[in-house]
């Protein structure tokens, strides 16, 4: 079936209840999409991607849509597409998302700038009293009182031609956006936090946000902290490791090495290729290839676990810290109670624990509005006997 019968069959199926959405495959397709998408002062944008078999996410569909237009561009159709870059980089234009972090790290890849400025729909429903991970079908139901087919969100969006079924659930997944804008935007003036979603939304443009130091890859491993100081060095140094081969390969962490796996060779240390192959979970063709630089590693890694940072970082709570994380971790569920939200909207137990172990950086609590509404609190209820 050609390009032309698949937009037919895709109008067929998706103009019953909502205006057109068109598919755009060619240059010149994209070029009217960027000419009429250019006239709106906002765009709902979303975007289907695939990252089971890589590192890096592979943009497939990027969906924009505006009051009156929806426009379905593909990646993958060989297009030029620096003209709808360009578009979604203008500052004139409201972009306006759902859960907005991982289209954005998609849209900014290859040193492209961030899409800005931002209104994250999950995070502005969040600060309304939402779920703070409140999905987009269920933001919708339960703000405008309509129901999302989601059949399509485990689908191949690599796959050509896509199906009307699919093309339908893209289109779906900005219709509504516009609508929920307004609304939430609206009930944010009201009780006065649209200045949080605003700043909360800047975060979002700082491009080291979407990009993973190798150095610091270990701060992705759950539970580090409560390893012992020489477990947690070479944790740290495999999980860079591992960081660089994936970045390398251009292949999925996991492919790599699972975090199972660093803490099981972290706690192992092993020291001989005998002492490798032993490692059932580790792949052999990992321990035939790479054996001798993981045992150069991680005898290095274990040999300087003692340097700055790691004994501090791997120590155990007093039970004096653990009762004052508790006591402040209360001061944030109260506040949160009585502005009727989740307690991590204003602060998760790491920004709490970040007041009792000063070392492991300053918490987002003692930032910008979250200071003002509960940091000075927390910093109060610290300071109590």
């Amino acid at each position: 079936m050609d390009a032309a019968a698949w937009e037919a069959q895709f109008y067929t199926q998706v103009s019953g209840d909502m205006r057109d959405a068109t598919l755009v495959t060619t240059q010149s397709q994209l070029e009217v999409a960027v000419f009429r998408l250019q006239s709106a002062a906002r765009l709902a944008i979303d975007t289907e991607f695939m990252r089971e078999r890589t590192y890096y996410p592979q943009l497939c569909l990027v969906q924009a849509a505006t009051d009156s237009d929806c426009f379905l561009v593909d990646p993958l159709a060989g297009l030029d597409l620096e003209g709808f870059y360009a578009l979604l980089a203008d500052r004139s234009k409201l972009k306006i998302l759902h859960a907005a972090r991982q289209d954005l790290e998609v849209l900014q890849l290859g040193n492209r700038p961030v899409p800005a400025p931002v209104f994250d729909t999950q995070v502005a429903a969040a600060m309304l009293g939402f779920p703070p991970q409140a999905g987009y079908a269920e933001l919708v139901s339960r703000q405008l009182g309509h129901s999302i087919d989601k059949g399509q969100t485990r689908t191949d969006w690599s796959r050509r031609p896509l199906t009307p079924e699919q093309l339908a659930y893209a289109a779906d997944d900005v219709h509504h956006l516009l609508t929920l804008h307004m609304e939430l935007a609206a009930a944010l003036a009201a009780k006065g936090r649209d200045a949080w979603l605003a700043e909360d939304a800047a975060a979002l443009e700082e491009p080291s946000l979407y990009k993973t130091e190798p150095g610091d890859a270990w701060r992705r491993l759950k539970g580090l902290g409560r390893t012992k100081p020489r477990e947690q060095a070479v944790a740290r140094a495999l999980a860079e490791w591992r960081e660089r081969r994936a970045i390398e390969a251009d292949k999925p962490r996991g492919w790599i090495l699972s975090d199972e796996l660093i803490y099981t060779l972290a706690t192992g240390a092993p020291r001989t290729t005998a002492d490798l192959e032993a490692v059932r979970a580790l792949p052999p063709a990992v321990a035939r290839k790479r054996g001798d630089e993981l045992l150069a590693l991680i005898a290095a890694a274990a040999d300087s676990a003692g340097a700055s940072g790691i004994e501090a970082a791997g120590r155990r709570p007093t039970p004096a810290e653990n009762a004052l994380v508790a006591k402040l971790q209360k001061v944030v569920r109260d506040e949160a109670a009585a502005l009727d939200l989740s307690p991590e909207v204003l602060g998760t137990r790491r920004d709490v624990e970040a007041l009792v172990f000063p070392e492991r950086g300053e918490p987002a609590v003692l930032r910008g509005w979250r200071r003002a509404v509960i940091g000075e609190k927390l910093l109060a209820a610290r300071q109590e006997k």
